[in-house]
């Protein structure tokens, strides 16, 4: 129940906070991050400040589950590059 708790105290000044500085400093640090076709503007302001509070305050209540959850995506995502550059290597392109 308290891990609940606090994780709901974390998502709301999380929120709060982002949708606060939304112009200030969230906006433009998304927008150095992302790729320009899903730039942060101002009518997405609400979805990327709900999974920003999402994100930390999961990680916030659990690190280690977040922590292991990003050596998972980024092992299996060098498997799948190493199978795509072995695959364009042996593709016949004439």
């Amino acid at each position: 129940m308290t891990e609940i708790v606090i994780w709901l105290i974390a998502f709301a000044l999380i929120l709060f906070f982002s949708i606060k500085q939304w112009d200030d400093s969230v906006s433009a640090g998304l927008n150095k991050v992302l790729p320009r076709i899903i730039k942060s503007g101002d009518e997405n302001r609400w979805i990327w400040s709900v999974a920003l509070a999402i994100l930390g305050a999961t990680t916030l209540v659990r690190p280690v589950d977040m922590l292991l959850t990003v050596i998972v995506i980024a092992i299996l995502a060098l498997i799948a590059k190493k199978v795509v550059c072995w695959a364009m290597g042996r593709a016949n392109f004439h």
